[in-house]
């Protein structure tokens, strides 16, 4: 079975490459550090990533937790799969929270006290970064679209970044525009104004931004603040792909994202579901950072549920066999340009 998965694993990172990669001659061999052919020619594409920073979504704030038998559902929960996925080889833990009663999401400061205090206080080095993406949905009225929804969870700016200012993570993210949010009449709001608030109060912290882009417009606009003085460098992008309905999990727009970051740009990218680990190899192929977990997705194969660190485990064996290898937390710093909280 091991070898089977190997070689269907080989295969994949194959297709993938040859779905992104000019075709070049037969009797031309390629430098894959330089992009020029031996004899002589450019090749119009990326370098593949060698040095591959992993984050594991931990959580999310799905309504996933009866939908699989072990989401980390109370802050002990959280901070041990933060934990489990450091030692995994995540470098990143993405951290959301939950009623512990209800498993729903939730914005409540201290349990993301709690989780963090946690994992701060364990032996297990890794990244803390926190969402500052809860207080945005707003689902429109079935009668009056002007009276919220019962699905409504909307603050302004600031309010969605107060755990962020009392805990002062390593990274937080920030979404960077409005998304029409599934199926239904659920939107997620977040508008230039809001952004440039949330951005300039995330900078002021000392807080590095994870840039949430699930559309090109978002890209634009994350471009914009960083022209605007409002973002330091190098700026982290974050491609969500696959979420109803933004910009689809596929080579296309992932290429089209990564073509049109700003010079010395980081970007990491992700799928959701089934594209999850596709999109695992597709991202270091084109030259980013990669991002699982059971927030994106909750199977490691057919019928099987996944772990946060089964699912870390099976992105750094993937990136391993392209010849790339999964950085640590200390040398993640270093790329981001962080510094470890005490």
């Amino acid at each position: 079975m091991k070898k089977r998965t190997k070689k269907l694993l080989t295969l994949l990172v194959a297709l993938l490459s040859y779905s992104v990669m000019p075709l070049a001659r037969a009797d031309m061999r390629c430098d894959r550090r330089t992009n020029i052919l031996r004899g002589g020619q450019e090749l119009d594409f990326p370098l593949m990533n060698s040095d591959v920073i992993i984050t594991c979504a931990v959580t999310g704030a799905g309504d996933t937790a009866g939908k699989h038998p072990a989401i980390p559902v109370t802050p002990a929960q959280i901070a041990d799969a933060a934990i489990e996925a450091a030692r995994a080889g995540a470098a990143v833990a993405h951290i959301h929270v939950r009623n512990p009663d209800t498993g729903k999401f939730s914005r409540d400061p201290n349990l993301y006290a709690e989780v963090v205090e946690r994992i701060r206080a364990s032996d297990t080095d890794v990244i803390i970064n926190l969402t500052a993406g809860m207080g945005g949905d707003f689902q429109l009225g079935d009668t009056d679209p002007k009276i919220a929804g019962p699905g409504t969870d909307l603050v302004g700016p600031l309010e969605r970044l107060v755990h962020v200012e009392r805990l002062l993570p390593e990274i937080c993210t920030l979404d960077c525009g409005t998304l029409n949010f599934g199926d239904g009449n659920m939107i997620y709001i977040s508008t230039p104004d809001y952004l440039r608030a949330g951005a300039r109060r995330i900078q002021e912290l000392g807080v590095k931004p994870e840039l949430e882009i699930f559309d090109t417009g978002h890209l634009w606009f994350a471009k914009q603040m960083l022209a605007e003085g409002l973002l330091d460098a190098p700026p982290l992008f974050q491609f969500c792909l696959g979420i109803p309905w933004g910009a689809p999990a596929d080579t296309i727009s992932m290429k089209a994202m990564a073509d049109n970051v700003p010079p010395g740009a980081i970007w990491a990218g992700f799928g959701i579901g089934r594209s999850q680990m596709p999109m695992v190899a597709q991202a270091v192929i084109l030259g980013g950072h990669v991002r699982v977990g059971l927030e994106d997705n909750l199977y490691l194969d057919r019928g099987v549920f996944a772990s946060n660190g089964s699912l870390v485990d099976r992105a750094r064996k993937i990136i391993e066999l392209m010849g790339a290898r999964a950085v640590t937390p200390a040398e993640a710093r270093r790329k981001l340009g962080l510094k470890a909280r005490p």
